[in-house]
């Protein structure tokens, strides 16, 4: 997919928003040089799939993260603040497309056929 051309001022506000601005919009449009009496809203209407594709990108990387607060978790189960930070990273993780996999187990007394389709010259009208 080909990326479409964006401004300087847009390149460099997509560049601070999840660095230097720490994902605040208004911050990183000063930092990008807009002027202060820019909606917001035209900025990140303009920039809606890149920010998106950003904040995809920044759960992906924060996901090492709260896989390690897991870890810190088990390494030290009686430390305060633990039932949070494992509510914290469960979410992250989930977000991520790491989430808890669920098996279903299915039985069944009788066993179950599955036939074949009917063709159209077997159908009774």
């Amino acid at each position: 997919m080909a990326r479409r051309a964006l401004t300087e001022q847009q390149e460099k506000f997509l560049e601070v928003l999840y660095d230097e601005a720490k994902g605040d919009i208004r911050t990183a449009m000063n930092l990008a040089g807009y002027s202060p009496k820019t909606p917001k809203r035209e900025v990140t209407n303009s920039l809606a799939e890149e920010i998106a594709d950003l904040t995809y990108k920044f759960i992906a990387h924060s996901s090492t993260k709260a896989v390690y607060s897991l870890y810190e978790v088990m390494s030290d189960p009686v430390q305060l603040g633990n039932k949070e930070k494992m509510a914290a990273a469960k979410d992250l993780l989930d977000r991520a497309g790491f989430s808890k996999v669920d098996k279903v187990e299915v039985k069944s007394k009788e066993p179950l056929f599955i036939l074949p389709a009917k063709k159209e010259d077997d159908v009774e009208y």
